[in-house]
């Protein structure tokens, strides 16, 4: 009895999510060529993100690569807040659209959307309060 060798052969294709971070959230990112919806967690980019300044913040890598109107942008969120989350998702979407384009690489770093955000929450330290703020002083 001879094994057959089976070869597997992937007809569809492989969708690459882009990973972005801050903080302690993480936004896996595709970009798909549209006119320029954008959906996070299978809800609406204004339900999602109330506040404007996180809209904004999450459309800049868009705004300034010109690609605004020329992507639909599909996005899972999760862990962190949501300040943290519309950071991850701004550097998802810079990291998505330099895959699409390396042409946009120089304009993107220069802006810094590229680069993550190395700010993390600072540790509680024993004998205080927080991570900075000490009990209150007695002298007597």
């Amino acid at each position: 009895m001879v094994k057959k060798e089976v070869v597997k052969e992937t007809t569809k294709k492989q969708k690459k999510l882009i990973t972005g971070r801050r903080k302690e959230a993480v936004a896996r990112v595709k970009l798909i060529a549209g006119k320029g919806r954008i959906k996070i967690n299978n809800r609406s980019f204004e339900e999602y993100f109330p506040i404007d300044i996180l809209r904004l913040k999450i459309v800049q890598p868009l705004v300034v690569a010109g690609a605004l109107d020329k992507f639909n942008v599909c996005a899972r969120v999760n862990g962190g807040g949501i300040s943290g989350q519309a950071g991850a998702l701004s550097h998802g979407i810079a990291r998505a659209l330099v895959e699409k384009d390396e042409n946009l690489r120089p304009l993107l770093k220069k802006e810094g959307f590229l680069r993550r955000d190395p700010r993390r929450k600072e540790r509680k330290k024993y004998g205080q309060k927080g991570a900075r703020k000490q009990f209150q002083f007695s002298k007597r």
